[in-house]
């Protein structure tokens, strides 16, 4: 696997090494020892969810705090999105930018988020299967989130904004600076 560290210290980029042959593929999307390698930091992941939506649903921007917070490895089954992290540790050199990757089931990239980031994704293909590991389980009590078209995050969604299928929760988060961010 090659991890590549993007300009949010602690995010990472993971291309996994896929073998091709005459049978089809095989890739190893997770090893603890190869994670820990990569990132220098162990992650214990405690919780995998999936989700299936169609073309223009966005989902997030979203985040957990405090003792709740959640660090998540994300990858794509099927389809193809634009996945958004964004810093929202207050003393990071890094605080409110944000990075985005096309995750796809073709170039089976991962994303390695870690706590202290908010977190969304916008499905560009017809549908897709998204898929993620959490170190921390879910708590409903310590979600926050940023509206997703937040004027000081300017986040380049790469997709005509008045066709987005969003969640009536979704719709009405906070700005960024209104958003309840406990570390």
């Amino acid at each position: 696997m090659k991890f590549t560290e993007t300009k949010l210290k602690g995010c990472f980029i993971i291309e996994p090494k896929i073998i091709h042959d005459d049978r089809g593929c095989f890739m190893e999307s997770f090893n603890e020892n190869t994670f820990y390698n990569g990132i220098g930091e162990r992650i214990h992941f405690v919780q995998d969810n999936q989700s299936y939506s169609s073309k223009g649903v966005l989902r997030g921007l979203h985040y957990q705090c405090g003792t709740h917070a959640q660090a998540k490895l994300v990858r794509v089954l099927q389809g193809e999105v634009l996945d958004v992290a964004v810093d929202i540790r207050p003393k990071s050199e890094t605080y409110g930018q944000y990075e985005s990757i096309v995750l796809s089931g073709e170039n089976q990239k991962q994303f390695f988020i870690p706590r202290g980031f908010a977190h969304g994704f916008l499905v560009l293909s017809e549908t897709a299967i998204f898929f993620y590991k959490c170190d921390n389980f879910y708590n409903k009590e310590s979600e926050g989130g940023i509206i997703f078209n937040d004027s000081q995050l300017n986040i380049d969604w790469k997709f005509e904004l008045d066709n987005l299928i969003i969640s009536e929760k979704d719709k009405v988060l906070p700005s960024f600076p209104n958003s309840k961010k406990v570390w």
